[in-house]
């Protein structure tokens, strides 16, 4: 008990900001996972839906090299305020729209970018005060609660999206959405106290001088250059998967297989949330991170695309995910434990960069080889073809088909890096 308290202690702030920034989140993912459901019932296109990610993070990459300059010389709480004020008000939009009847598909695209674009700023904020805020004892056990809220917040989505949904309509969710921000608004403003570093030396730099110092660290330090690689080409090939995964799932079932699937999801995360916070440290967080990516990517895409079960699509959905939180908190502890503080803005805005370039390449590159691609070739091949053997035949049977290539693009990509020198020299560095 008294280690419980002296741990509250410690990380009171953080709990707070914690919690109710969790809470927001779960809003947030309801709303855009009902708006999903609208898009493609509306167009039919798992590229027009796919768009709805692509124009969310376009900005985020495109603007987050300077945004961490920005972050690293802003009050990080104003800068967070600011950002979650604007995404709230985007979202009163859509309510607006969809009262009056008036909401079409463009004007998500058109919202979810000025979203993207205040999330580019908030991130490494975001980032940045978490590691103000936590001992460096505790790293480890903060990235996995932060992956349990996540996880959580995952697995509730589906869930009470679609019941409220069913129940009160798309309306119902936006208030939610807006009610769990004016909670998360005031708990930051008035119960959260983010302590600032000096700034003389950023006062001193230009916007473009600060912005490339991200860049000269990494450039500097290769191997947590080439560990931002490997999750990029991750990247890439995952939201190749979820573009395809509701046009997959929506075809060969309905919307309750869908949150199905993502419940499931969200409770492999949490099982493995709740690992990473209590695992004692590994021996190798390089080893954990490339085993984890190893096993998920030669798991879920391969029974996703060679089965037509439910059941089956959750079971590959909990092995596929639930070594991901580990592999995230060993990743974020060698960040925050490699990177000087007063550097992680400008570092993490250039890792955003980097990292999360192929998040909309593969969206848009997922949604349009469905629809232009593989469910054209699979709608040509006769009864008696290999690939209809395999894949089963209608609609949805070309996203199989997708699911099965990036399978094998994801285990060649794990073990390439997996014999990366570079990455493994963070190995011999003391913590």
């Amino acid at each position: 008990m008294n280690k419980w308290n002296i741990l509250v202690k410690e990380l009171h702030s953080f709990f707070i900001l914690w919690i109710t920034q969790s809470l927001s989140a779960l809003g947030s993912a309801m709303t855009n996972f009902a708006l999903i459901i609208w898009s493609y019932q509306e167009q039919g296109s798992a590229l027009s839906t796919a768009l709805l990610s692509v124009c969310s993070y376009a900005p985020y990459v495109i603007m987050s090299i300077f945004a961490g300059a920005l972050s690293d010389r802003w009050n990080k709480k104003i800068v967070m305020l600011v950002s979650d004020s604007m995404a709230a008000f985007c979202t009163v939009i859509v309510l607006l729209l969809l009262s009056t009847e008036r909401l079409q598909i463009w004007h998500l695209y058109v919202l979810n970018g000025v979203n993207g674009l205040m999330n580019t700023i908030q991130q490494p904020a975001a980032d940045v005060t978490i590691t103000l805020l936590t001992p460096s004892k505790h790293f480890q056990r903060v990235s996995g609660l932060r992956s349990f809220s996540n996880s959580l917040v995952t697995i509730l989505t589906p869930v009470l999206a679609t019941t409220v949904l069913s129940f009160w309509g798309l309306q119902a969710v936006i208030w939610f959405d807006l009610a769990s921000f004016a909670v998360a608004f005031i708990a930051l403003s008035c119960f959260v106290r983010i302590p600032e570093l000096p700034r003389k030396k950023e006062e001193e730099e230009s916007i473009l001088q600060a912005a490339s110092g991200g860049l000269c660290y990494l450039k500097e330090n290769r191997g947590i250059l080439d560990l931002i690689l490997f999750l990029a080409a991750i990247n890439l090939i995952a939201s190749i998967y979820d573009a395809a995964l509701p046009a997959m799932v929506l075809s060969r079932a309905d919307s309750t297989a869908l949150g199905a699937v993502n419940l499931v999801i969200g409770i492999a995360t949490l099982i493995g949330s709740l690992l990473a916070s209590a695992a004692p440290e590994p021996k190798s967080r390089v080893r954990i991170i490339c085993n984890t990516l190893l096993i998920s990517m030669s798991t879920e895409n391969f029974v996703l695309a060679l089965t037509n079960s439910v059941p089956l699509w959750c079971i590959e959905g909990f092995l596929g995910w639930i070594g991901i939180p580990l592999m995230s908190a060993n990743m974020d502890v060698l960040f925050r434990k490699r990177i000087p503080v007063a550097m992680q803005g400008r570092v993490y805005s250039a890792r955003n960069t980097l990292q999360f370039f192929t998040i909309p390449v593969g969206y848009l590159l997922g949604g349009a080889l469905v629809d232009k691609v593989f469910e054209p070739l699979m709608g040509r091949q006769n009864a008696e073809s290999v690939l209809i053997s395999l894949f089963g035949s209608g609609k949805g049977s070309g996203a199989q088909v997708l699911f099965f290539l990036i399978g094998i693009a994801g285990v060649l990509v794990c073990l390439f890096f997996r014999r990366d020198t570079h990455i493994w020299a963070l190995e011999d560095r003391k913590e």
